[in-house]
């Protein structure tokens, strides 16, 4: 019989990857394989630490900017989006470019431009210097896009003419916090357009759903992801605005025990970004302390893929 104390892990389903991480990271092997090491990455390719290193092994090299890397070899766009002026430079420099550009991201693009030829004035939601919203705005020409991050700034956002104001969203916030920022929206520009189709991800809204269905149940929830990840950190936060005791780990060396000490359900999941692994590693790192069962909650099934660039496919 188990001297080991009883914990019930309930696992959070969907969790990890989504199909934009995938595709991306999947961009990134085969441009490898194709073309040789090294091939070149513009921003980590997808926010967590454990893909970035795995990847560097294989022969990716990951720069910041456009400038750093050589024009006789193969560069990669991260899942985040870029720039306008990104592409146009490796145009301009005849570089073969890959863009891993998550197509969730890519329509928001695309709606941005859309209300800007309509000659509104664009609201974006999201998170200052995130690669994500620094990719949206370079869409378009800088002022026509106005950043929105909290419900005090959309009280305070004065724009031109407050009956033509549209609003996009960065794909990996909050999906309570950003109904508050849109309800101030609404209440002062009841005439804002809005995005046909929520901008908020799928992957980002049913993962957040699946930990509220956890952490209700947990005293402790253990999100895996980079401190990086804005979907990853959004998750730990719901966990704690649902009661559960959130942190949030790269992975199973940054577990500390005293964290579980008394608890009796452990909620587990991991942000868009983070392998399965690590929640696999997780999970025996509790076993080598308690008694543990593992239970799944599943709340949304997920079917979507993406197509990779013919350059690659």
């Amino acid at each position: 019989m188990s001297t080991r104390p009883p914990l019930t892990v309930l696992l959070a389903s969907p969790r990890g990857f989504c199909a934009g991480v995938d595709r991306a990271i999947q961009i990134v092997e085969r441009a490898i394989e194709k073309y040789g090491a090294p091939v070149y990455v513009r921003h980590e390719i997808v926010h967590n630490r454990h893909v970035v290193d795995r990847l560097k092994a294989l022969g990716a090299v990951f720069v910041e900017e456009l400038d750093e890397c050589p024009a006789d070899r193969p560069v990669v766009f991260s899942a985040h989006g870029v720039p306008k002026s990104v592409p146009a430079d490796a145009k301009a420099r005849k570089m073969l470019y890959l863009d891993a550009t998550c197509p969730l991201v890519s329509k928001v693009h695309v709606e941005a431009g859309r209300h800007f030829d309509a000659g509104r004035e664009i609201v974006l939601i999201g998170h200052a210097g995130h690669p994500e919203v620094v990719g949206t705005m370079g869409q378009l020409p800088e002022g026509a896009v106005a950043l929105i991050e909290t419900v005090e700034d959309a009280r305070a956002f004065q724009p031109r003419d407050p009956a033509n104001v549209a609003f996009v969203t960065q794909t990996t916030l909050s999906v309570d916090d950003t109904a508050e920022i849109v309800a101030a929206l609404r209440a002062r520009f009841p005439q804002i357009a809005a995005p046909h189709k929520e901008d908020i991800c799928y992957a980002t809204t049913n993962r957040q759903e699946a930990v509220k269905a956890i952490a209700a149940r947990s005293q402790v929830l253990l999100v895996l992801g980079s401190a990086n990840s804005s979907n990853s950190v959004r998750l730990a936060e719901v966990g704690r605005r649902s009661g559960a005791e959130a942190y949030l780990i790269d992975d199973a060396s940054a577990l500390d025990l005293s964290w579980i000490d008394g608890a009796r359900t452990v909620g587990v999941t991991a942000g868009a970004s983070a392998p399965e692994v690590l929640v696999q590693g997780v999970i025996d790192r509790l076993a080598d302390s308690f008694d543990v069962t593992v239970e799944e909650i599943d709340t949304a099934r997920e079917t979507v893929t993406f197509k990779l660039p013919r350059a690659v496919a």
